[in-house]
């Protein structure tokens, strides 16, 4: 049996892509399933498990099953949404600075190291303390964040790949520099950088369900995974379910956006050991 299993499900990348898929497909498609609204009340306080509440009830009696199948979709999309616009936007000053060099890579280095001596939560946290806690404001502090890390890794692989014939060739050719970009050095720079959206992503689950935990991320009463541990935390002892849940959830996403960008980069490594 084990050798007719396929080679994608033992493998790292393999696993992490399932929990990460698994996961995924809970936050987008649990808002439908839910079988009470997530801010309806319909039971006692910290209520044991029913026929009607499969895992009980929370600190205002909703329906935990429900607010765990609507609580991941904001959790979702913010860290997508946080990790693809530093990975858009980081990406093209990365390449820029490693292809011209020069003073503009300089600045470019020094602002990305004044931004990694701030930590990523206390940031973040700074910033929405100071201007509130919209979600499209959390998106994008999160995403500026992100953008130091994501700029040193494109403009270090930029750097190598800018000396190379073709690349001359084409700027003596008259080339634009958004093709030269575009077209020439970002095919050859995309696995390290979809590698790092992976690892981005674990960050992202991180920090949002920490900013969602101390208060500042999605207001109540909507449903949110961090939230939920947090307004639960009180009754952990008597109805525990709704607080392990959402953090098992919460955990696994992480893990699953983990396995997958580290299994992608073994598996590169790998393929460049055999070339």
């Amino acid at each position: 049996m084990s050798l007719l299993k396929p080679r994608f499900l033992t493998s790292q990348a393999g696993l992490g892509l399932v929990i990460s898929l698994s996961i995924l497909a809970l936050a987008l498609l649990g808002p439908w399933l839910a079988p009470h609204s997530p801010v309806a009340l319909v039971g006692p306080r910290y209520g044991a498990p029913d026929a009607s509440a499969l895992l009980g009830y929370d600190y205002l009696g909703h329906d935990v099953w429900s607010r765990l199948l609507a609580g991941g979709f904001s959790l979702v999309w913010m860290a997508a949404a946080a990790s693809l616009i530093a990975l858009a936007v980081g990406t093209l000053i990365g390449m820029t600075a490693g292809f011209f060099r020069g003073r503009f890579d300089q600045a470019t280095l020094w602002w990305a190291d004044v931004f990694l001596a701030f930590p990523n939560l206390i940031l973040v946290l700074l910033v929405v303390a100071m201007l509130g806690r919209e979600p499209w404001l959390i998106v994008l502090i999160v995403a500026v964040a992100f953008l130091p890390g994501v700029i040193r890794l494109s403009r270090s692989v930029t750097l190598g790949i800018a000396q190379l014939e073709y690349i001359e060739a084409s700027t003596m050719m008259g080339y634009s520099l958004p093709r030269i970009l575009l077209r020439e050095i970002l095919p050859n720079i995309a696995t390290p950088l979809l590698i790092h959206l992976g690892t981005m992503m674990s960050w992202a689950v991180g920090i949002l369900a920490g900013l969602s935990f101390l208060g500042y991320g999605v207001e109540p009463p909507a449903a949110d995974w961090g939230l939920m541990v947090n307004e639960n935390r009180a009754g952990l002892q008597i109805q525990p379910y709704a607080v392990l849940a959402p953090a098992v959830l919460v955990a696994l996403f992480a893990l699953g956006t983990n396995l997958l960008a580290e299994g992608l980069g073994r598996a590169n490594a790998g393929i460049k050991e055999k070339a």
